[in-house]
């Protein structure tokens, strides 16, 4: 196993990823500590996605490492990688990525019903996120009915709504923020 940086919350090394002959990935390393802020940038096609959802777990490198909080990433099986994306990452893609078929409250409310919180609980922390973001009159409504702008917000809410005490028993949305990556 590879060591992390001192302090580091997540750390990729000699990260690799090919698609057919093109190499997404050659040797990428990365380390971000609790409250750093990170922008990563490059042309398009240098493989600033591939690197991102390779950090979160969702598609898996073909070799390197990468931890998260002292657990190796590339080991966990799809269920353990699916959990931790829903209870302690937070994501915004650059389209948003909403089902189209919840409303929009139901959208930010997806990844605690996913981890097993009621559906009233739910909503309440989803609609806390969505009126700190100013979205919260956009709550009935389906993602398709919104501007791009109000549905990045949505996205936003969504990618927040799991962070530290986001349940708890005063309902309010938490004050610190979970990792979020955009791609």
């Amino acid at each position: 196993m590879t060591t992390s940086p001192p302090g580091s919350l997540l750390t990729a090394r000699d990260l690799r990823k090919t698609y057919g002959h093109t190499h997404a990935l050659d040797g990428a390393e990365f380390s971000i500590h609790p409250g750093e802020v990170v922008a990563i940038m490059g042309p398009s096609g240098s493989g600033k996605s591939t690197l991102l959802h390779c950090l979160a777990g969702i598609l898996p490198p073909d070799s390197g490492s990468i931890t998260y909080n002292g657990r190796e990433v590339t080991t966990m099986s799809d269920a353990r990688r699916s959990a931790l994306r829903r209870s302690e990452f937070g994501f915004v893609f650059q389209f948003g990525q909403l089902v189209p078929e919840l409303t929009c409250v139901e959208n930010v409310a997806l990844p605690l019903r996913l981890n097993g919180t009621s559906r009233k609980e739910a909503e309440r922390a989803a609609l806390g996120w969505m009126e700190r973001l100013e979205v919260d009159d956009l709550s009935g409504k389906r993602p398709g009915e919104v501007s791009g702008g109000q549905g990045q917000r949505v996205a936003v809410a969504r990618a927040l709504v799991t962070g530290p005490g986001c349940c708890s028993p005063t309902n309010r949305p938490a004050r610190s923020t979970p990792t979020t990556a955009s791609a």
